[in-house]
């Protein structure tokens, strides 16, 4: 089992910028591959950003490219997402999902082992 808890969620302005973190406890973190997605509401979860379990790889959303940066701390256990020129579209909750294996670009939300419990990001215009 791999317990994740997302932090940094809240209420920011059109063009601001929030840091996410997601922190792992369980079996041994740098053995998965994590990644953050998003649910709006009335709409499907969808991939933001991955990271494998080595950190040296990562990949984005269309969407996001250029403004959200994913990175991990093995030795804390944590996952970050660096969100920065914020959009109202941005607005969701945030989860952070562990997978042991995937294949392809960014991890989609079927291939999730673990899913943290979530945390809202609302983008005021």
């Amino acid at each position: 089992q791999v317990q994740l808890v997302e932090s940094g969620g809240g209420l920011v302005q059109a063009g601001g910028s929030l840091r996410l973190s997601c922190a792992a406890s369980g079996r041994t973190f740098s053995n998965y591959h994590i990644a953050w997605f998003r649910q709006a509401p009335g709409k499907e979860r969808e991939s933001v950003a991955s990271i494998r379990r080595t950190g040296y790889i990562t990949s984005y959303a269309d969407s996001v490219k250029g403004r959200f940066t994913i990175s991990r701390d093995n030795a804390k256990n944590t996952v970050y997402l660096q969100m920065n020129s914020l959009k109202p579209e941005d607005t969701a909750v945030y989860y952070c999902g562990a997978a042991l294996y995937y294949s392809g670009s960014l991890l989609p939300p079927d291939g999730v082992d673990y899913w943290g419990k979530g945390t809202l990001v609302t983008v005021s215009s």
